[in-house]
This record gives C-alpha cells, structure tokens and sequence, in this order.
C-alpha cells in the first residue's frame, strides 16, 4: 500500500497556520504578539491552561503534525 499525499483541506491549513503563530509568538516571547493573546489568556486559565513557552513549543509541534496528517489521511 502506497501513500498518496493529498493537499490539505484550506480549514487545516489556517488552522496550522494559526497554532504556528500563536506557537512563535509565546516559545520565543514577542511582547507585542503576547499581549494580542491577552483576551484568550483568560478564559483558558479558567481550564487550568497557561499560556507560557512550553505551550508555545508545543502549538509548533502541533501546527506540523497537523499539516502532516492533513497530507496523509484523507479528509482532514
């Protein structure tokens, strides 16, 4: 059986699009894209999720693997 990447659909990419930024922003502290995430820091601290370098790192991950599995699996 072969793997046949197909383009991602547009909702997947500027979904990956979006983690990236988020991901750049808080993993390499950019004061002024940090403080855009403001009004999203709060309502996810109610969730007990902070927004800090780590959750960054992990958005960048996120954005790859979602354009990865975007390409592969059909549908996503």
């Amino acid at each position: 059986m072969k793997l046949h990447p197909n383009p991602p659909r547009m909702v997947t990419v500027v979904l990956a699009v979006a983690l990236g930024l988020v991901g750049v922003a808080l993993a390499w502290p950019i004061d002024p894209a940090v403080a855009l995430l403001g009004p999203v820091t709060e309502p996810l601290k109610s969730f007990g999720l902070a927004l800090d370098q780590t959750t960054g790192f992990l958005c960048l991950l996120a954005s790859s693997a979602l354009l990865v599995a975007g390409s592969l699996l059909p549908g996503i």
